[in-house]
């Protein structure tokens, strides 16, 4: 059951790449906003939905009444204080995600979903320097996982360098299948690595902020999902307001159906996690490997050989990382 679980959040997340990049437009400023607010909106919904779910749980006799999976699906013991105290950690998260959003407006899928999905190995190295500093059991790296961040680490290098020295007109040529235009620049690659930076500090935050605070992963992810939702009225208030523009885009069914694939592959993700499945974590890991592959078949994106060989090391290291992190 919980691998079939691995493979929803996989196609759900992968799934959310795709539709979230086909609902952006390259030309609209508020692009970005507009994705946060289908996201956020869902999240909202589910959000609710774990509300009256977690109470009528609770009064049949508590979370473990009910099989882990729709405790997942369909649970929280969210207190609004945890929202308070989560809420450093979540907007990392979402910051994180929104620079994302940004990001899909200059430069291909293929190319920055790997890179964004990078995260846990900086995580890791950031999980290595914290826990000893809070008396947390030191991470040992093992063989294996050093070998996958150095990986990822090469790769997203690699990545950057071959974009970047790629011949203008060769670039024009191969854009010309999907029809986009991209502003190309060393910032607009920089977006990508924002998302992992800042992702990655999420993460850290995560581990740190769990070792101090007695929190659920059920409440925690509530708050995370009500932090979304918060934002996704202001994007709302914001583009229809303010910038005077519609929130629902011309693409917009593109947008709610990534926002419904974000929410979904989280879910899902949770119930893996919650089941401690271990094979779960490298399979959902991937989901980067399906990104790509969307990108090629539905949006058209093609790449050089160089940067499918860059993507192919990163994503090698993201698998081993998956299996071998110690965190």
């Amino acid at each position: 059951m919980y691998f079939i679980f691995s493979l929803i959040a996989l196609l759900c997340w992968s799934g959310s790449d795709l539709f979230s990049k086909k609902g952006t437009d390259e030309k609209d400023p508020n692009s970005h906003w507009k994705v946060v607010f289908a996201v956020g909106l869902i999240m909202g919904i589910h959000f609710i939905i774990t509300l009256i779910g977690g109470a009528i749980i609770d009064n049949a006799g508590g979370p473990d009444s009910v099989p882990k999976f729709v405790a997942s699906l369909f649970y929280t013991d969210f207190k609004f204080l945890d929202f308070i105290y989560y809420l450093p950690v979540a907007g990392l998260y979402i910051l994180a995600m929104v620079l994302g959003y940004v990001g899909l407006r200059y430069i291909e899928l293929s190319i920055s979903s790997p890179i964004c999905n990078c995260s846990g190995s900086l995580a890791l190295l950031l999980c290595v320097i914290i826990f000893p500093l809070i008396g947390a059991e030191p991470v040992e790296l093992n063989a294996l996982s050093i070998i996958g961040v150095v990986a990822i680490t090469l790769g997203i290098i690699s990545v950057g360098v071959v974009d970047n020295k790629e011949n203008e007109e060769l670039k024009i040529l191969r854009r010309q299948e999907s029809n986009r235009k991209y502003t190309k620049s060393f910032l607009a690659f920089l977006l990508p690595i924002a998302y992992l930076i800042i992702d990655a500090l999420g993460t850290a935050g995560d581990e740190v902020f769990f070792h101090f605070v007695d929190i659920s992963d059920y409440s925690a992810n509530s708050s995370f999902e009500l932090t979304f939702f918060l934002l996704a009225i202001f994007a709302f208030i914001w583009v229809q307001f303010v910038k005077k523009d519609k929130v629902f885009a011309k693409k917009g069914n593109a947008i709610y159906l990534g926002g419904l694939c974000e929410t979904i592959g989280q879910v899902f993700y949770m119930a893996v996690m919650f089941a401690d499945y271990e094979i779960g974590m490298p399979i959902i890991s991937a989901y980067c490997v399906v990104s790509v592959l969307w990108s090629r078949i539905f949006l058209k994106e093609k790449l050089s050989w160089k940067h499918y060989l860059a993507i192919g090391v990163t994503i090698i290291g993201i698998i081993l990382l998956g299996i071998f992190s110690p965190v």
